[in-house]
This record gives C-alpha cells, sequence and structure tokens, in this order.
C-alpha cells in the first residue's frame, strides 16, 4: 500500500454529493494526528460548519480525557469525548458511561510489569483513573512518553495504593508492544482485554469496555443509526469501533487486521485523510 495513496482509494461507492451524516468519531493518533501529533489546521473552520449542520464530532482515544479536552479546549462545549479506549465517556465534564476496572486487576498487571522490569524489560505501567494517571517509573525518557497522553498524571511510591477509580492499565515497551509486552499478559487475556493500541502500548481493560462499546451507547443516547455514523480509525483499538458505522474508514497506512475489517480507505494521517474524507463525503 502505498504512503501517499491516491484520494479516497478504493472508494468507489462513495456518493457524489451529501451524505446523511450526524456522527463522525475519529481516532486521534495514527489517524486525525500527523506523525507530529499535531492537529490540522483546517478542523477548527470544518468543526464550526458541522455544528452548524447538526453533526456531532467526537475524538475517540486512548489518551485521557483531561489530555483530549485540553486539546479541543476552545470547541469543547457540547462535544462527546470517547476517552482512554472507550472506558471513559464524558460531555460538557458530565460522565456519560464508564467501565472500571477492579482493583485486584490492576494491582496484578503493576506487580506483573514489576517483574518484566526485573527481568531486564524496558516498560512501564500506567494506572489510569478518572481523576488522574498514577506512575512509579521516574526516568525522564519513560515520563515523557507518559505526558504526551496523560496531562494529568502523578509520580507514585506504589500505584496499587491509589485512591481513584481506575478505568484502564496501559503498558509503555520501549520497545514492540505487540511482540514483547502483549504476550506477557496471557494471563489476563483469558478475562479481561489486552489491546495492542499503538507499536509501543498495550492496553489491559474490562471485556466488555472497548471504543465500540461506546460509541454504540453514545448512538443510542442520540438516536443515531450505524448508516449516520462515519468512523476513523489506524489501529487495533479501533476494530470495534469500525463495526458500528455503515462509515468506515481505515486511514492508508494503517494495521492490515484494521484495513480489513473497515469498509473504505481514506488518505494517511500525512495526507489531511480525515478532513477530506469528511469534505467529500458531506460535501463541504
Amino acid at each position: 500500500m502505498p504512503a501517499t495513496p491516491t484520494p479516497l482509494l478504493d472508494t468507489p461507492d462513495l456518493p457524489t454529493g451529501p451524505a446523511d451524516i450526524r456522527l463522525i468519531v475519529t481516532d486521534m493518533d495514527g489517524t486525525l494526528l500527523d506523525d507530529a501529533k499535531r492537529i490540522p489546521g483546517g478542523l477548527w473552520p470544518m468543526l464550526a460548519e458541522l455544528r452548524r449542520r447538526g453533526v456531532l464530532f467526537s475524538p475517540a482515544s486512548g489518551r485521557q480525557y483531561a489530555t483530549l479536552a485540553r486539546q479541543f479546549a476552545e470547541v469543547a462545549e457540547g462535544m462527546v469525548f470517547i476517552a482512554e479506549n472507550g472506558t471513559y465517556v464524558v460531555r460538557d465534564g458530565v460522565e456519560l458511561s464508564s467501565d472500571t476496572l477492579d482493583a485486584s486487576v490492576a494491582a496484578g498487571l503493576a506487580r506483573t510489569v514489576r517483574r518484566l522490569v526485573t527481568d531486564g524489560a524496558d516498560v512501564g505501567a500506567v494506572v489510569c483513573g478518572k481523576r488522574s494517571a498514577y506512575v512509579e517509573r521516574t526516568d525522564e525518557a519513560f515520563l515523557a512518553e507518559v505526558r504526551k497522553y496523560y496531562v494529568e498524571h502523578r509520580i507514585v511510591e506504589d500505584v496499587t495504593a491509589v485512591d481513584d477509580d481506575v478505568i484502564k492499565v496501559a503498558l509503555f515497551d520501549f520497545g514492540s508492544a505487540e511482540h514483547s509486552t502483549a504476550p506477557a499478559l496471557a494471563e489476563f487475556a483469558d478475562t479481561h482485554q489486552v489491546v495492542v493500541s499503538g507499536e509501543h502500548w498495550v492496553d489491559v481493560m474490562n471485556r466488555t469496555a472497548n471504543k465500540g462499546t461506546a460509541l454504540r451507547g453514545l448512538q443510542r443516547a442520540l438516536g443515531v443509526t450505524p448508516a449516520q455514523t462515519m468512523v476513523f480509525g489506524d489501529y487495533l483499538n479501533d476494530l470495534e469501533m469500525l463495526d458500528a458505522a455503515e462509515w468506515s474508514f481505515a486511514m492508508a497506512g494503517a494495521h492490515p487486521e484494521v484495513v480489513r475489517r473497515a469498509r473504505h480507505l481514506a488518505p494517511s494521517n500525512n495526507d489531511n485523510g480525515v478532513l477530506r474524507t469528511i469534505a467529500h463525503v458531506l460535501g463541504l
């Protein structure tokens, strides 16, 4: 697959005029953001036009709610944030849904990470609560990665003793998360989701928690159908979300399984793929 495909490659069935889209949901990293983690400048006027048309735009990310709220601070009013891979959904500061992780599971994951580190793995755990994220590892290389996704984070002596509702445990592996850390979490995969959400990240959540579950709940609350929903994603944590929309797009360069699951292919995140596709389908 080419890195910079023809616009809307492999989508001959797209309409030439505006489609009845009521809800647009997009992943952030590798999808809306370019590889330098920048929001495309054209998004802001597009959001104003979508709002005028009554189309709700919703970021759906493994990122923390506080991080997403800061990124969209100027336009956050009325926006629904599907945060922490669907485990925490918030609108105007009010929780719409959450799927909390049992404290014993979070503690078990923290102990597993400690064992991996003792065995020589270069990995760190982020215990994700509703109020903050919590880490034990204090080196700058690790904290620099944490800050990208968790603006609200605290360094603590023991992440198993935090007083917060835990919704997810994220593990950052300086190597390959898919080939190193994820296989080491096999004991948790029997009862929980172990999701590779990026080259270096693995998220562990309840089996009931994913972006797709959160999206379907939002669709029910809004009275929006899958046929009126457009979704963009690039990695394995986006699969269930793609299944919840008839207008599902994998980004050019997405994980092969995402490309197989999506109905359509959009230009890459570095080629303004999300905005170009929205403009085409909605006739902006």
